[in-house]
């Protein structure tokens, strides 16, 4: 089976709720994004893997020869919302323009059709289930937005790809990969839970995914592979997300990516298990 390869294209500085590192900074901080990208780039192309890189659009706006050669090197793009703002924290009007707005900026560098979206910090739950609706409106079938973890999400939302019913129609969900550990539901597709784990429990837990008739979702993000980023302080919730065990997951990724088949989100093909 083809699992999901996913990655959040944003930059170090993009950090949900760090109240150091406004907006109006951003421009200002040393960019790592290009390096990151590019050494992740050439990783996938020796491991014959096409991913769906969810572009940020004040990514887009800022480097738009990174975004080219994403597209150039064979990869879907999808939005990750232009301001990196969690929905939750938008009302439906300015969530609306958020995304049109990183459509936009996709659009202007000569990327249509953008059809897949991710929010940030997977911040499409309970508190903003409108905004499925919203997407829909906007032209979006696929979203990969709702992490079935506690933490960000919900433990009941279903783990493997479904479609969702809103009032303006039908969207595709695209979960995360997860795994039962201790007696919790443990990201083990990415974040912190993908960087603490072997490359072998990573790989187990795909197998077992896929015994089961469903794609893993695997996502990472370019400051991930940074050997020495950037560091700002942080809440310690946010501080361990972001930082803990970034050293080796260059090499522990490269392992993960030859040990399995990955693909982007169109090459799910298997029919969704349907949730309301």
């Amino acid at each position: 089976m083809t699992n999901i390869f996913t990655v959040d294209l944003e930059d170090w500085f993009h950090i949900c709720g760090a109240g150091g590192l406004p907006r109006e900074q951003w421009s200002g901080l040393p960019s790592r994004v290009d390096s990151t990208t590019h050494w992740l780039l050439d990783t996938l192309d020796a491991s014959d893997v096409r991913a769906t890189f969810f572009v940020l659009g004040w990514i887009a706006d800022r480097h738009p020869q990174l975004v080219a050669d994403v597209r150039r090197a064979g990869h879907e793009i999808g939005s990750h919302g232009y301001d990196h703002v969690r929905a939750y924290d938008l009302t439906p009007e300015a969530f609306a323009r958020d995304l049109r707005k990183s459509v936009t900026a996709l659009n202007s560098i000569g990327i249509t059709c953008v059809t897949s979206f991710r929010a940030p910090e997977w911040s499409i739950n309970d508190r903003s289930l409108w905004a499925l609706g919203s997407l829909v409106h906007e032209g979006f079938n696929i979203d990969a937005s709702m992490a079935p973890v506690r933490i960000v999400g919900s433990t009941a939302y279903p783990r493997r790809p479904h479609v969702r019913k809103t009032a303006a129609g039908t969207i595709t969900e695209v979960p995360p990969l997860v795994a039962d550990r201790f007696g919790q539901v443990m990201p083990i597709g990415w974040g912190w839970g993908l960087r603490m784990s072997s490359p072998a429990r990573v790989l187990r837990r795909i197998e077992e995914v896929n015994d089961a008739g469903s794609p893993a979702v695997i996502t990472v993000h370019p400051w991930e592979l940074d050997a020495d980023p950037p560091r700002t302080p942080l809440p310690a919730s946010l501080h361990f997300a972001h930082y803990f065990r970034l050293d080796g997951f260059r090499n522990r990724l490269r392992s993960i990516l030859d040990g399995a088949a990955f693909g982007p989100i169109s090459a799910f093909t298997a029919e969704p298990t349907r949730a309301s």
